[in-house]
């Protein structure tokens, strides 16, 4: 398969050809003359262990290896000649779903490429894909700044991101590392991860994040907490947790109520409270008959 000519930036959205092309940013590529696609054994193979991309969905990789059992592995790895083995530059994925189907060849095109340009170019396979979680876009994004002394707006340019996006990620990065680890684990989306940054305190953005994937917070809720915490109705990380306990102890106790309403009523019974002094019941009913019932019995109350 001959690798088509494409600039970095214009590669997003056309598919892996178009990820690897004669220039990088303005960076030419040394590579061997017309190394195209071939056929080598997956155990000579071997991923990167500098990528950015350190999660893969256990499901999306079974599902994609029972696709390469069926049609095999469509589009060649991209790689680098490590001498005694190649080195992926771009396409774990497929190496870890053609592992699971248990495929013996697997098609490579050797490139010759910088450190840089391995970096970018498995930067911009997994943006193209929405690989990364925000917690490795923001590293790979700081990895181009550390390490390569490129600027906000050259990192922008060369992922074709706008600078706004690319300062936003890596604003990530300034949360607390439990914190982080959430947003890894889907505890909190991105939207809440960037409202927590409005709290300085390491130990009280940790103490908020559990609060709002306890209390399934939206992130609207989330910056309606955080303003209240800057203006100082809630004072500090130690009334933080004095006020989640008092929940847990009001929520024990409501439960307990909600089952003696359960018993007394015969149907399902739900106390929303929002504090100690307000809140609403919700009662349940069936079928007509069973509302029939309800009503009977609330009005013989009032007599």
């Amino acid at each position: 398969m001959p690798v088509k000519k494409s600039g970095l930036g214009k590669g997003l959205g056309k598919g892996l050809d178009s990820l690897i092309p004669d220039k990088v940013g303005n960076v030419e590529i040394n590579e061997e003359p017309k190394q195209d696609e071939f056929m080598v054994n997956i155990n000579q193979v071997e991923p990167n262990k500098e990528q950015p991309r350190k999660n893969f969905d256990e499901d999306a990789l079974l599902e994609l290896s029972e696709s390469i059992k069926q049609f095999g592995v469509l589009q060649p790895l991209i790689v680098q000649n490590k001498d005694t083995y190649y080195e992926i530059i771009a396409g774990e994925r497929r190496w870890r779903a053609a592992k699971l189907a248990g495929v013996k060849e697997i098609p490579i095109i050797v490139k010759n490429l910088t450190p840089q340009e391995r970096v970018e170019i498995s930067l911009i396979e997994n943006i193209q894909r929405e690989d990364l979680n925000p917690i490795e876009e923001a590293i790979a994004y700081k990895r181009l700044l550390t390490e390569f002394n490129l600027k906000q707006d050259e990192v922008a340019e060369r992922v074709s991101k706008s600078r706004t996006t690319v300062t936003n990620s890596m604003r990530l990065l300034k949360l607390n590392e439990k914190v982080q680890q959430m947003v890894v684990d889907e505890m909190l989306t991105t939207g809440h991860a960037r409202a927590l940054l409005a709290i300085e305190d390491q130990d009280m953005q940790f103490t908020v994040a559990q609060k709002i994937f306890d209390e399934k917070l939206s992130v609207r809720e989330t910056e309606k907490l955080i303003k209240k915490i800057l203006k100082g109705d809630i004072l500090t990380n130690e009334r933080m947790k004095e006020d989640d306990e008092e929940k847990k102890q009001l929520k024990a106790v409501y439960h307990e109520l909600e089952e003696k309403m359960k018993q007394a009523l015969g149907t399902k019974v739900i106390i929303n409270f929002k504090d100690k002094n307000k809140g609403k019941i919700e009662i349940e009913y069936y079928d007509s008959d069973q509302f029939e019932h309800l009503l009977e019995m609330f009005q013989s109350i009032k007599k």
